[in-house]
């Protein structure tokens, strides 16, 4: 029989888990499956560890994972994936946004031979401003990849045990998985779904939160940044030689051509704001470099909670 491992991101999740629990249940049990779900608190300062040490208590088939802080999303994944025995690995998070029904139709894609299966955002409830802005940062990260990401993809999918084993080969720590699922290269397919609100309590994501996911796909993933300040450079170089080709022409033409303060300000400060971005996309991945070389742990593990019962 199949056995499919569900990691589950969990941060100020504890209303949502017991529910998260009972509907992976019941889909589990309606495709006929082996099944194991496994709890990642990555940190979260409610009572999600109490409430994980009881359910795995109740249940054989659940597994608690509790680390010592919240390192992010990213590895709290990666965390559960490390674990994970099943021939395939479903990723959700834990909020209920990625509703556990469609799991069925990502079995299902599997069993027809898709090492991969991921869930397609075609319409999600949230404002419009969010909606507008999901869909361009989708848009410009597919668009400047050197991997081909599929549009409105998150981390919510189905992989086979063969990616699992890949993806763990995966060094880095600055992790965006939906991108290093995409280049592996394993067959893939998506389903579309409609990704709601969270069920309880208030998003803990803002403005800021997803420029920081914006930059780290872009950056982790893009050489344009780079190539467009090539670009600038050479722009700005043609600029001040059409200028002083222009200054040269003028004095001959007219030698008492008054001196302009203005215009010299204005070549500083476009010069000089071209030079501090390029400073600071060469920060982005000098920051980036900075982080993997010092070689720290992905993610510390404080507890792990398992039922020794047989399943």
């Amino acid at each position: 029989m199949k056995k499919i491992s569900a990691v589950v991101a969990c941060y100020n999740d504890e209303r949502a888990i017991p529910h998260m629990h009972k509907r992976l249940t019941d889909v589990f049990r309606k495709i006929g499956v082996n099944y194991e779900i496994i709890f990642v608190n990555d940190g979260s300062p409610d009572n999600t560890e109490v409430l994980l040490r009881d359910l795995v208590r109740s249940d054989p088939h659940t597994i608690g994972v509790n680390h010592s802080r919240n390192f992010n999303s990213q590895m709290a994944f990666t965390s559960g994936m490390d674990i994970a025995n099943g021939d395939a690995v479903v990723l959700l998070d834990g909020d209920l946004q990625d509703p556990p029904e469609i799991i069925e139709q990502f079995y299902n894609k599997w069993l027809e031979g898709y090492d991969i299966v991921y869930g397609v955002r075609v319409k999600r409830e949230a404002p419009l401003f969010m909606q507008v802005a999901y869909k361009l940062f989708y848009y410009i990260f597919h668009k400047l990849s050197y991997v081909k990401i599929p549009l409105n993809v998150g981390d919510f999918s189905l992989m086979d045990k063969k990616v699992i084993e890949v993806m763990k080969l995966f060094p880095e720590r600055d992790r965006f998985l939906r991108g290093l699922r995409a280049w592996t290269g394993f067959r893939n397919t998506g389903i579309p779904y409609i990704r709601p609100e969270r069920m309880f309590g208030r998003t803990t994501n803002n403005i800021f939160r997803n420029l920081n996911w914006a930059t780290k796909g872009i950056f982790s993933f893009s050489y344009v940044p780079l190539e467009l300040m090539t670009f600038f450079s050479f722009f700005v170089f043609i600029l001040a030689l059409s200028g002083i080709i222009f200054q040269i022409i003028a004095r001959i033409l007219e030698p008492n051509i008054p001196h302009g303060i203005t215009t010299v300000l204005v070549v500083v400060l476009f010069i000089g704001a071209i030079q501090l971005l390029g400073i600071s996309v060469l920060g982005q991945y000098i920051g980036r470099i900075f982080e993997e070389v010092k070689q720290r742990p992905k993610y510390i593990v404080k507890s792990v909670f398992r039922n020794e019962g047989k399943v």
